[in-house]
């Protein structure tokens, strides 16, 4: 970060924050109950917004905050509006980094002492792995690679240097070694940087996750109960993401990278390797060997001319089962066969019986049997290309439908030093011919080979051609591709691809294989594989419950079309979901205690938690404060939560339950429920976004008034152009950027750099400063009729900011609100301060004050607090309403645009009359006339109302078809080779002013508005005088230009003298100067009587 220039600016602005928080949390201005029957405010709307709780294994960044602010503008908005807002925030603690780290802090004080002693280690084998992740910033971008070393490593790094590196001394570290400890550290210390933000949260419902809180833990709890009587929760062996590290599924949120990536199913081709053996396999003669294939078209079996192996990746032989009771031989590089022994492939779950270890080379040339295949005899040939981190790194060759594969097999066959490089023979490869097995759409029934021939492929190292080749006729292959192969003749592809794998692993020639779609570690440090695991599971996907959750959708505001279209995709792949785990910290699974619910699980309905638990808690995150209503943890039985959630529930029979206290409860949340809007970031809509949906419709089934309303979903915060990361330095806790930007100053700029973030410090001194200077110059503003021009200009453009502020909050686009609630009410005022004559009206002015106070508050309520109490207020910003204003007068608007636009074009023409380059130098004009035409000439006219009709209907068509249209009216025949050009004209102008470009006449008084500006034209063009004339007296080219709107400007010079009075004595009247005064009479005139009798001053005039 660069270094600050000066901070006195931030302090002003951090010591108005502090006090108006102060102010805040003395009047509990954010603290809010459902109102009771017969009050009030029982006919008020309410808000009920939500955000993500956050995990609580570190400090709070500037991330979270680009996504809360949404939901705090919003809540900052309604409460304008009127309604009851509620904004309530908790604290995630579910799940196993907690844990995680304190067992390994744990372990580092048994191992190595406290304070531990470790092992000295070279540098270089740092493992850059994360094992936490530290919520602290790198101070200094120079210590990037170090500090990401130390906090995101595994191995050679430990969990205590972490703590270190956090910023905790040797004292505090052990404490960290109990989970719970860390439940105690770090909420608070997010409370306070969201109280220094300023957010509007009724810290009373706050609470933590986990069995640590009864309370949460019995609402968990019941949940589950109901999901499983409804029969959502399930149990069965499924595949699932999974690290053998931990022993446990590895759900997005236990996850160091690989967030949102799932299992890809394969085939696994069983590719038998023909006796006699190579050599290096001699030891295995006698027993079934293959060479296991990873395809994703199983289908195009039927056109293997060989199989590929890279002659340098490493490959392993290892005892396998295929599910038939038979051991046989697998032969795939160590990664996949680690992976194939979780799913069930290996005789020992988890376990991979090495038998043998072979280089690729000493694969090349064994002889095969590929099933499905044409030639009975095929060989497995040398490919360069192939990736050991994907599949098996054992690859089916089918050239008539791959591009990579006829390309490589083309290679061979045309280069014999390269067979010879590898010990190929002929017969292995010459005889081998694409094999048509799938007609595709333009290009016939050897697809691969006719798309590297169009795109001019040349050799397998030809990487560019060939992934447009691949691109050409992958997709269209199984999307539009017609097998001809013999029992599927005629058949699309996509229709017979199940089919043709379920005979394949029926037959024993294939088995079912998964793997991650991307690389995934755990936040343990484990490359995740993926496993066939007993587990408990949420049956997402379900076709009844999906129906449900789709409609969910259909009745929910999304903002935007790319997050419905996130939805409706997730919806549509999202399957069943692992909800339980054996290590961690969380609640556990109601009837079977040795599972816990995992983080992603308990975390879809506690939005209802929200709405009772300040009368349950105490107001203490842990549930053991005193509970206001004498509600304790034994009371809340499942019965009682269904009483409180459920419409239709009876009332619980609870012996020494508190009177009234249920009804309380239930009061509450049907007041608050459901919510109104949950703001999340869009990385959360393929897993807890959705889940949120899935989940709501279960338990709120046939309730749709309980269903979510809206969801809101922001991209990534980018930090100086870039995504923000611990490792380059281009990071900030929250506490930071409050204390380097101020909380405001944080909250004005809708993305963050530097310097932006800098000029939000900037803009807002600024804007306070100029809020003093308005108020100690009310005494000298212009007081009685407000009903000039620019007084009547200026009341309209800050209605009009009003308005259009409220629409973008109305939108969620806080952009746009925030451009007209500061950006351009600051212009409307400053064009009314140059531009008034005689200076700006009072009452204009305190209003323009009191309306930008209120309508930026939502987004920056410190400042704005504090300025309303500068104009005089009491009470607080947070208690006013939205303010009422008058529907803007457009043709006022429209005369004001005009006149910026005709002094602008006046401008241009005269810099362009005095820069002309010519013998005779330029003298400058003194006067200027101005044409004004009242109407368009009749045959233009016609042409508006033919353009206006288009309009109309849904835009203009082509010049080409006006062309025709116009050449078809007799009327506009006189005009032939004026019309296209005037077209031309009024389709440029109805591209950049819309539909009023075609309007026949303007809405105002043209004559009126240049005659009424005319003193100010004349000044800030330093002419002696301005003429406002008709079209009429142009000559006819000239008249062909001028229209409504856009005047024609003709310069003249008049016979004068310039004149210049010189009076030593300022602010004294001692003379005066009339139009048509004469020099002569000018210069005998005595000096007024204003003038002091003993005055010896004089007059001096200078003309030419």
């Amino acid at each position: 970060m660069a270094e600050r220039r000066g901070t006195s600016k931030l302090r002003v602005l951090r010591t108005i924050e502090r006090n108006v928080q102060a102010r805040w949390e003395r009047e509990h201005v954010f603290e809010v109950d459902a109102p009771l029957p017969g009050s009030s405010d029982e006919k008020r709307s309410k808000f009920f917004v939500t955000f993500p709780y956050p995990y609580m294994n570190g400090r709070l960044h500037l991330g979270h905050s680009f996504s809360l602010s949404k939901a705090e503008f919003a809540v900052g908005f309604r409460r304008l509006k009127g309604d009851l807002c509620l904004f309530p925030f908790g604290f995630h603690c579910t799940g196993m980094p907690i844990k995680a780290c304190a067992d390994k802090l744990c372990w580092e004080m048994e191992t190595y002492g406290n304070p531990p002693t470790f092992p000295m280690e070279d540098e270089n084998e740092i493992d850059e792995v994360d094992v936490v992740r530290a919520e602290q910033p790198v101070k200094d971008k120079s210590k990037g690679k170090r500090s990401k070393a130390v906090a995101k490593s595994t191995g050679s790094r430990w969990q205590w240097e972490i703590m270190r590196w956090l910023g905790l001394s040797e004292n505090e570290i052990p404490l960290f070694s109990e989970a719970s400890y860390w439940l105690k550290y770090f909420p608070p210390l997010a409370i306070a940087d969201l109280k220094n933000m300023g957010v509007k949260v009724d810290w009373r419902r706050s609470f933590l996750t986990t069995d640590a809180n009864p309370y949460y833990d019995s609402f968990v709890r019941w949940q589950f109960g109901l999901l499983q009587r409804q029969c959502r929760v399930k149990f069965g062996k499924r595949y699932t993401i999974y690290s053998p590290k931990d022993k446990q599924p590895c759900m997005d949120h236990d996850r160091m990278t690989g967030e949102g990536v799932g299992p890809q199913e394969y085939t696994l081709v069983k590719i038998r390797i023909l006796e006699p053996f190579p050599p290096k396999l001699a030891s295995l003669s006698g027993r079934s060997v293959f060479l296991v294939a990873a395809t994703l078209r199983p289908e195009t079996m039927f056109g293997q001319t060989n199989c590929w192996i890279s002659p340098g990746i490493v490959y392993v032989a290892y005892e396998a089962c295929a599910g038939d009771g038979i051991q046989h031989v697998f032969v795939s590089t160590r990664r996949a066969a680690r992976n194939a022994s979780h799913q069930g492939l290996t005789p020992r779950p988890g376990e991979v019986d090495v038998l043998l270890e072979l280089c690729g080379t000493d694969l090349l040339g064994a002889a095969l049997h590929a099933p499905l295949a044409r030639y009975p005899k095929v060989y497995a040939l040398p490919m360069l290309t192939i990736r050991e981190d994907k599949g098996t790194g054992v690859v089916t060759s089918v050239p008539s439908d791959a591009p990579d594969d006829f390309a490589a097999l083309r290679d061979l066959k045309n280069k014999p030093a390269l067979r010879e490089k590898f010990g190929i023979a002929d017969h292995m490869v010459v005889p081998f011919e694409p094999v048509p097995i799938i007609t595709v759409p333009d290009f016939g029934n050897l697809s691969a080979v006719e798309a590297c021939d169009r795109f001019k492929v040349t050799s397998q190292n030809d990487r560019d051609q060939l992934s447009a080749a691949k691109d050409a006729v992958y997709l269209k292959g199984f999307y539009e591709g017609v097998m001809i192969v013999s029992g599927y003749e005629g058949k699309k592809v996509e229709d017979v691809k199940k089919d043709i794998r379920q005979k394949m692993v029926a037959t024993g020639d294939a088995v079912l294989y998964w793997e991650p779609e991307r690389n995934i570690v755990s936040r343990s440090g484990d490359d995740c594989v993926v496993a066939l695991c007993d587990q408990w599971y949420l049956d997402y996907g379900e076709e009844s419950w999906r129906r449900e959750a789709t409609n969910c959708l259909k009745q929910m505001e999304t903002y935007s079309k790319e997050t419905r279209r996130n939805f409706e995709a997730t919806l549509g792949w999202l399957k069943e979901h692992a909800c339980s785990r054996t290590y961690g910290l969380g609640t556990r699974l109601p009837w079977d205690q040795t599972w816990l619910i995992e983080s992603l699980s308990d975390s879809t309905i506690y939005m209802a938690f929200y709405t009772v638990s300040h009368l349950l808690q105490g107001g203490i995150l842990d549930g053991s404060g005193k509970p206001p209503l004498g509600i304790c943890p034994r009371h809340m039985t499942p019965e009682v939560w269904d009483y409180i959630f459920l419409a239709d529930a009876p009332y619980p029979s609870i012996n020494d339950a508190p009177p009234n206290a249920f009804e309380r409860l239930r009061h509450e949340f049907r007041f608050w429920y459901p919510v109104d809007l949950r703001v999340s970031g869009k990385d959360l809509i393929p897993n807890h976004l959705t889940y949120y949906l899935y989940n709501h419709v279960s338990i709120w089934a046939g309730d749709n008034l309980c269903w979510p309303r809206a969801v809101r979903a922001n991209g990534h915060l980018l930090l100086n152009s870039e995504k923000m990361s611990k490792s380059t330095g281009n990071f900030l806790t929250l506490e930071q950027a409050i204390e380097t930007f101020s909380a405001d100053g944080m909250r004005l700029m809708p993305t963050l750099s530097w310097a932006m973030a800098e000029g939000g410090i900037l803009r807002l001194h600024c804007w306070f400063e100029s809020v003093s200077e308005m108020l100690a110059m009310k005494p000298s503003l212009r007081i009685g009729a407000r009903n000039t021009f620019h007084d009547r200009v200026f009341e309209c453009e800050i209605n009009l900011c009003v308005l259009q502020a409220e629409q973008a909050y109305e939108r969620l686009l806080f952009k746009e609100a925030l451009k007209m609630a500061f950006f351009e009410m600051q212009a409307a005022k400053d064009r009314y301060r140059d531009l008034a004559p005689g200076g700006m009206h009072r009452e204009l002015v305190e209003r323009f004050m009191e309306l930008q106070s209120l309508i930026l508050s939502p987004i920056c309520p410190h400042i704005c607090e504090h300025v309303w109490s500068m104009l005089g207020h009491s009470d607080s910003i947070l208690q006013q309403a939205w303010p009422l204003v008058e529907q803007p007068d457009l043709s006022l608007l429209q005369a004001s645009q005009y006149l910026a636009t005709t002094t602008h074009e006046i401008r241009l023409k005269l810099r362009s009359l005095l820069q002309r380059k010519s013998a005779v130098p330029a003298t400058r004009p003194s006067h200027l006339s101005i044409h004004v035409a009242d109407c368009y000439p009749t045959w233009q006219c016609q042409i508006l109302e033919v353009l206006r009709k288009h309009s109309e209907m849904g835009g203009l068509p082509t010049n080409k078809q006006l062309a025709a249209e116009m050449s078809a009216l007799p009327e506009l025949k006189p005009f032939t080779k004026r019309v296209m050009p005037f077209v031309a004209m009024l389709r440029e102008c109805y591209e950049r002013d819309g539909i009023a470009a075609l309007q026949p006449e303007l809405k105002f008084d043209e004559r009126s508005v240049l005659r009424e500006n005319i003193n100010y034209l004349i000044a800030t063009m330093e002419l002696e005088g301005i003429d406002i004339l008709g079209a009429g007296e142009l000559g006819n080219k000239a008249l062909e230009q001028c229209r409504p709107g856009r005047p024609i400007f003709v310069f003249h010079t008049k016979p004068c003298a310039l004149l210049y009075l010189v009076n030593p004595q300022p602010h004294s009247g001692h003379f005066s100067l009339r139009n048509l005064d004469r020099i002569q009479v000018l210069a005998a005139t005595p000096l007024s009587s204003n003038s002091s009798r003993h005055s010896q001053v004089s007059i001096r005039i200078f003309f030419s």
